[in-house]
């Protein structure tokens, strides 16, 4: 997944529309057997972002009429558009490409080939036959946060952290939010692996955090490196993507988890149906396309009641996690007492809250 360093190409080329385009399906296709096909960046066995991605493709490969074929362990770049071209010259119906580094291929094939449905996850370019799609997973990061906030003892919590991109620097300043919001004194320290997967990387960027000190690990990566980190050293965690809690029953608290059956399901009886439209879509808490993970069994019932009422606030949108006033680490006031950071904000963020040590770039 690239950096985009110039906001203000990508909030023209994404035009912030969350409204649809017209349908790319039709009653002809729907009539039709569907072909779909998933590429992952990661292994499926990874138990986190493809895995999760996969259990989509499984639902749809259960279905009457539709076949579908994964490709995993697919490196941004080049061997992304080989990777997608090789699908178009198979007589694919729909490709589904999983990666933020998928984009400019899959957007570069979706115009030679209009016949075909392409669905990109995590980036910005849609048009006629491309959808772009992804989940504000910053609304359970929050939560996390509020849950690793409660459990730290040393005030100092530890970020493993991928990429320098918004979506990554959103999730941490949304999870520092959640953790001053009852825990002011407390600290994130963020460390950039640069990677999406791999578990030795990532497990001693985590063994580097707690040797500074901090006593609870959270990470954005594929890998549970980070959590047996954690669990090694009689730390916390908190994992992402799915419940880490196998990887590190003493250690985790809690993840940030997504569930993107629920997403696949829509589409491919909406595509079947004929009345999919393509677009850009954004779920929340409230789709149920992100959640939090069962809390485990060492978070007090305090905490988890305190959780469980803030959770509920953002589903039904009497909360919003960027609600003034915000400010950055140099204590700029980024979002005003009664405004919320606006959606154009949260997808260019390239900027760390107060709370945070480390550097967003």
């Amino acid at each position: 997944m690239r950096f985009f360093n110039c906001a203000a190409a990508f909030l023209a080329v994404c035009g912030m529309a969350l409204l649809p385009f017209a349908s790319s399906a039709s009653a002809e296709d729907a009539a039709k057997n569907v072909k779909v096909g998933f590429i992952y960046v990661s292994p499926v066995g990874d138990e986190g972002w493809s895995w999760m991605h996969d259990q989509g493709r499984k639902m749809m490969e259960e279905l009457p009429g539709v076949e579908t074929a994964m490709m995993e362990s697919v490196p941004e770049g080049p061997d992304a558009e080989r990777a997608i071209k090789n699908m178009c010259s198979k007589g694919y119906n729909v490709i589904v490409a999983t990666s933020f580094g998928y984009m400019d291929p899959m957007a570069k094939l979706a115009r030679r080939h209009p016949d075909i449905t392409f669905l990109h996850c995590s980036g910005y370019k849609h048009s006629d036959n491309m959808t772009c799609y992804f989940g504000r997973i910053y609304e359970a990061r929050y939560l996390t946060g509020m849950v690793a906030g409660a459990m730290t003892k040393t005030n100092e919590i530890g970020y493993v952290a991928a990429f320098p991109i918004p979506e990554v620097v959103r999730g941490i300043n949304a999870f520092t939010l959640g953790v001053r919001s009852v825990n002011p004194e407390a600290k994130v320290r963020v460390v950039w692996t640069r990677t999406w997967y791999s578990p030795d990387d990532e497990k001693k960027a985590a063994e580097g955090l707690l040797d500074v000190g901090v006593d609870v690990i959270v990470q954005h990566q594929n890998s549970a490196g980070p959590q047996v980190a954690a669990e090694e050293r009689g730390a916390y965690s908190v994992g992402y993507n799915t419940d880490m809690s196998s990887a590190a029953p003493k250690a985790h608290l809690v993840a940030a988890v997504w569930d993107w059956k629920k997403f696949y399901e829509k589409f491919i009886n909406e595509y079947r149906a004929g009345t999919w439209k393509n677009g850009n879509y954004w779920y929340g808490l409230s789709d149920g396309i992100v959640d939090i993970s069962a809390y485990g069994d060492m978070v007090p019932a305090d905490v988890r009641a305190k959780v469980d009422a803030a959770k509920a606030s953002i589903v039904n949108g009497t909360y919003k996690v960027f609600s003034g006033p915000v400010k950055d680490q140099e204590g700029k006031e980024r979002v005003p007492a009664g405004q919320v950071a606006p959606d154009e904000m949260l997808l260019s963020m390239d900027w760390f809250v107060e709370g945070v040590i480390g550097t967003a770039r």
